[in-house]
């Protein structure tokens, strides 16, 4: 029996579409009403905060729906096949990070720009910075995508990132202000660890009270049929209408510097290609099944862009460098994860001869 080819949505099929939409209309907006967009840059929540009210709101409707996603109950199932997710939470937590620091300051600060003078130096350490706060950040959302897209294991996808939302509830902050303030930018504490508890910490914890008290009243079946649904067109309205404001805030330093963004977009498709590769390998190394490496692999490779341009956005303001350089994580991401998954497929046959006749 053939199998039907699986496809992304339209939405997510044309997403880096709407990006490019989005960020076309957001400069629009910046260059032809620069009052209005200057109001609504420092609309925060008080002096010096960086904290947007209009886009803090909207990430909030963006973070939720998919803390509702996440079911804790899947963790048990992980601990009778560990390695995989071993594999997975050292690329994302002890490889990932680091490697982007690392590709960050060869080409941000050192290529770009001690060598062809490209970047001015400042510039240069908070496009670094951008990178890390990106780079630190594992994908949750997207990921059930690529799972589906490469016939994954949907439990065991769900039970990794659940694990991965707790440890970042505890790792993100001090990787973070490890990385960024190694690469020479100045990281105010309570301002990162304000931003986890407001990003991560606080929508973590409504997410599991709203699917915990709605389950037990509703039903799993309703819950996933007609609540969850509800939030679809609620998340995506919030992304674009973050994009659209993120890229008005950004707009004069778009149009005198446009080449940023595919400067920016050099460490962030070699961190893409990389990790997922390192995972990949080690996952067939260790003889993980194909159905928990490929979302293995695409789970090292992307990112959790919504939580990483509200931090940026938090620590350094939205009109800064290092909130475009997390903006411009979202343009190449679909594209390239797209990539990927076929990697995995095509692959498939040469992954498998290396398993064992018994699976797991």
């Amino acid at each position: 029996m053939n199998k039907t080819p699986k496809q992304l949505d339209f939405f997510e099929r044309n997403l880096s579409v709407w990006v490019l939409l989005c960020m076309a209309g957001g400069l629009a907006l910046g260059k032809l009403l620069p009052d209005l967009t200057t109001r609504l840059a420092h609309w925060e929540f008080g002096k010096d905060s960086h904290v947007n009210i209009i886009i803090a709101v909207l990430i909030w409707l963006m973070i939720y729906p998919m803390m509702l996603k996440i079911d804790f109950g899947g963790l048990r199932g992980v601990a009778k096949k560990p390695k995989g997710l071993l594999v997975t939470l050292f690329v994302n937590w002890l490889v990932k990070p680091f490697s982007m620091a690392l590709l960050g300051w060869t080409f941000m600060q050192w290529l770009f720009g001690s060598v062809l003078g490209w970047i001015e130096p400042d510039t240069a350490r908070s496009y670094t910075a951008g990178l890390i706060i990106l780079a630190a950040a594992p994908c949750t959302a997207m990921v059930f995508v690529w799972s589906y897209l490469t016939d994954g294991d949907g439990p065991y996808t769900l039970a990794q990132v659940a694990i991965n939302d707790l440890i970042m509830v505890f790792a993100f902050a001090p990787i973070v202000a490890f990385l960024v303030g190694v690469s020479g930018v100045t990281v105010p504490g309570g301002v990162l660890v304000a931003s986890v508890v407001v990003f991560i910490v606080v929508p973590l914890a409504a997410g599991w009270m709203s699917r915990t008290a709605l389950i037990r009243a509703r039903g799993i079946g309703w819950f996933e049929g007609n609540f969850l649904p509800r939030f679809r067109p609620v998340t995506i309205v919030a992304l674009l209408a973050t994009l659209v404001l993120i890229f008005a805030f950004q707009a004069e330093n778009i149009t005198t510097n446009w080449t940023a963004v595919l400067l920016l977009a050099v460490p962030i498709l070699i961190q893409v290609y990389f990790n997922s590769g390192l995972t990949y390998g080690l996952m067939r190394l260790f003889k993980v099944p194909h159905d928990v490496a490929s979302p293995g692999a695409l789970i090292g490779a992307s990112n959790f862009f919504e939580l990483a341009v509200a931090v940026a956005i938090t620590l350094f303001g939205p009109t800064s460098p290092a909130a475009l350089a997390t903006v411009v994580g979202v343009l190449v991401e679909v594209p390239v994860m797209l990539s990927v998954c076929r990697v995995c497929n095509a692959s498939r046959a040469w992954y498998q001869r290396a398993l064992p006749a018994t699976p797991r």
